[in-house]
């Protein structure tokens, strides 16, 4: 019995629709394993990561346990160590062959921080090389392999971690703070030119020996001319993690046994030149008795320091403004805030700025002015 040629037509249509998913599969399973390869491939140079996962309909890749390699010389094994890095990319844009991530999702996370001896500050600095890297030999291989230069991605998430900073400008071994219950975020990051302004959040919990404090940080910065406006603020961080920043690099110096501190920091950063008030508030801020005539705490002797903190009831606000430009090779600055501070901590105290700069004998005889107006000054008054 011949079939009706409705019946005909319905298979056939069948066929090639059925042949049409098979090779919409074959492509997407293609597509699939070429996009893990390209992953693996991006991140051998840079680090490690214990497996890659490519979600079929290629929403998204996982990659679990990632460990991006240090330079020589970190004080860590890792610039970074996840438990899981999720990567969702525009599907539209794969088709079009062009590179844009919505969004990376890193959680569980360490991640280091270094500040060199010059100041120079390295975040996951052979990510950056490897992105330089790959930006160079893209812009070189456009023309002859059509491999998209620009890329882009729209957010980054940092997901219940820590940041380690380590600063070997203030000591060796280099000074360590952690900051724990870490989140942070970064968005609108477009390579390579990295001209559009790239939006910064941190959050998290400032470790000290006795008092958890808060660090806040928020702003923008174009990352290709250094431009930026920021804020950041501290909330009851305890002085003592922070030691080394308060006191002289060299010689004796004081021993902070107890106190907190606040800070608010707006910095705006234009063609290189810095300008950022800021006002630090130390809370039952104690020192240390000391005998010795060059122990110091911001330059001011020990001994003053101490009374004057009692008189204050170990509270004291200081205000600053940070200034220079950053291209300058002569300003520093963490001598620069050093120095910033020293002045706001003799104002408080009565004492010139212009004292602190002639140096301790001077800032010495400044403190005992001010300490006979503080203690002197009050009897006087009652005995009229």
């Amino acid at each position: 019995m011949a079939i009706p040629l409705g019946n005909r037509v319905l298979r056939i249509v069948a066929i090639v629709i059925a042949l049409l998913v098979i090779a919409a599969l074959g492509t997407l399973y293609a597509l699939q394993r070429e996009a893990k390869a390209y992953v693996e491939r991006a991140l051998a140079p840079v680090g490690t990561a214990a497996s890659v996962k490519v979600a079929f309909n290629l929403s998204s890749v996982e990659l679990t346990d990632v460990r991006l390699k240090p330079p020589p010389d970190w004080p860590t094994a890792d610039t970074l160590h996840a438990a899981r890095v999720t990567i969702t990319p525009d599907l539209r844009a794969l088709l079009s062959h062009r590179v844009h991530i919505r969004d990376v999702t890193v959680n569980d996370f360490t991640m280091t921080v270094l500040r060199r001896e010059s100041g120079l500050i390295l975040i996951l600095p052979n990510l950056r090389e490897s992105m330089a890297q790959d930006a160079r030999t893209a812009s070189g291989a456009q023309g002859e392999s059509g491999t998209p230069q620009e890329k882009a991605i729209d957010h980054i998430f940092f997901k219940n971690g820590a940041f380690e900073f380590y600063d070997r400008s203030v000591s060796n071994p280099p000074w360590r703070v952690t900051v724990n219950r870490a989140r942070a975020s970064v968005d609108n990051v477009h390579l390579p030119a990295l001209m559009e302004p790239t939006r910064v959040s941190v959050v998290g919990d400032v470790v000290g020996r006795e008092h958890t404090g808060r660090v806040t940080f928020d702003g923008w910065v174009r990352i290709a001319n250094k431009d930026s406006e920021t804020h950041t603020t501290l909330r009851g961080v305890d002085v003592k993690s922070i030691e080394p920043w308060l006191l002289k690099k060299a010689g004796a110096k004081a021993n902070v046994s107890g106190g907190t501190l606040d800070l608010d920091l707006t910095s705006t950063v234009r063609g290189y030149r810095l300008h950022a008030p800021g006002t630090v508030t130390l809370h039952n801020l104690q020192l240390a008795e000391s005998h010795d005539a060059v122990d110091t705490f911001l330059s001011i002797p020990t001994r003053a320091a101490v009374a004057a903190l009692k008189a204050h009831k170990g509270e004291i606000t200081l205000h600053f403004v940070l200034e220079g430009n950053l291209r300058d090779p002569k300003f520093k600055l963490n001598e620069n805030l050093m120095t910033a501070l020293r002045a706001g901590f003799a104002q408080a105290l009565g004492v010139s700025a212009e004292g602190v700069a002639k140096g301790a004998g001077q800032t010495a005889k400044g403190i005992a002015d001010a300490l006979r107006n503080l203690f002197v000054q009050p009897a006087a008054q009652a005995s009229k």
